[in-house]
């Protein structure tokens, strides 16, 4: 554990203590600059064998495999896979519908929970983090870096992260993808309140990259159940007109919408290969972690 000069409200040590044993995985190939627990690209030295190639002059000769020689009269060189370590970039959506909670806890808190618990699991093992506060554009960025003072950086900034403004997710991912150079495992934490359509390209973007891209999609109870009773008066969260409605005129009407926009988020997101987690708000984040970490235990190796 790192020492850090406060509490953080968002922090609990005893959830980063019972996940400890769930490494954090990358699903693809990671490229780092030191060694690691992830896969690389490249080949390298590690107990893991890759495959075989033909001998060329200047190979190191430790690596012929006499066996294949014998068996085919040709020199054949073992290759191994190459570990590395990670870079995991957190990008927080902080437009104004994160400010949304009917549980007691907003999906703005909710989501500082999980970014904090990750990045604090993720320089544990080694590897770089780094914090994009997002909402119309980049509101504020912390790149990847490996020390414990860079993580406390990244903490002030999640714990002063304010939702405000309107969402611009998908023009945002775009950015990020052409300007997040090395092959990095990107963590979106976001209620996507954007036309499915629109954030297909950028999923397929970043996957273009070369990126793992794992989404965890904050809703609310009343998002998903709109369980209202009477009439009421709904704001927009993002700057738009207020709307008084009768629930029981419009909740048939807002049901189908919501099931379409879901199962079209479920189809974008299988067919752009996203590690997609969607998350009610009144669930345990410890459950919510635990899961996703155990699932990536379970994919790793997938290229």
């Amino acid at each position: 554990m790192f020492p850090d000069r406060k509490a953080r409200s968002f922090l609990d040590l005893g959830v980063i203590s019972r996940l400890a044993g769930f490494p954090l995985l990358a699903r693809r190939p990671m490229q780092g600059n030191v060694s690691g627990r992830h896969a690389s690209p490249h080949r390298g030295s590690s107990v893991e064998f890759a495959e075989y190639r033909k001998y060329v002059p200047g190979d190191d000769l430790r690596r012929l495999d006499w066996r294949a020689y014998g068996r085919s009269d040709r020199f054949y060189i073992k290759e191994f896979e190459a570990d590395t370590n990670l870079r995991c970039c957190l990008v927080l959506d902080t437009s104004g519908s994160m400010d949304f909670g009917s549980t007691g806890v907003s999906k703005i808190e909710y989501a500082r929970k999980i970014s904090g618990t990750l990045a604090q699991m993720a320089l544990q093992q080694g590897d770089a983090v780094g914090l994009s506060c997002v909402a119309n554009g980049v509101v504020s960025n912390i790149p990847p870096k490996r020390n414990p003072a860079h993580l406390m950086a990244l903490f002030d900034l999640l714990e002063q992260a304010k939702p405000k403004g309107e969402t611009q997710l998908a023009s945002v991912l775009h950015e990020l993808a052409e300007t997040i150079r090395q092959r990095a495992l990107i963590i979106i934490l976001s209620d996507l309140f954007v036309e499915p359509e629109i954030l297909r390209s950028s999923f397929q973007h970043l996957r273009f990259r070369k990126h793992d891209v794992a989404v965890f999609h904050l809703l609310d109870p009343q998002e998903l159940g709109f369980q209202f009773r009477r009439p009421t008066r709904f704001l927009d969260l993002e700057g738009g007109a207020a709307v008084f409605a009768d629930p029981s005129e419009i909740a048939e009407r807002y049901h189908k919408a919501i099931h379409s926009y879901l199962d079209a988020i479920i189809a974008i997101v299988h067919e752009s290969a996203v590690d997609y987690h969607r998350v009610s708000i009144d669930e345990s984040f410890e459950q919510v972690l635990t899961r996703f970490l155990i699932g990536r235990t379970r994919s790793k190796g997938v290229r």
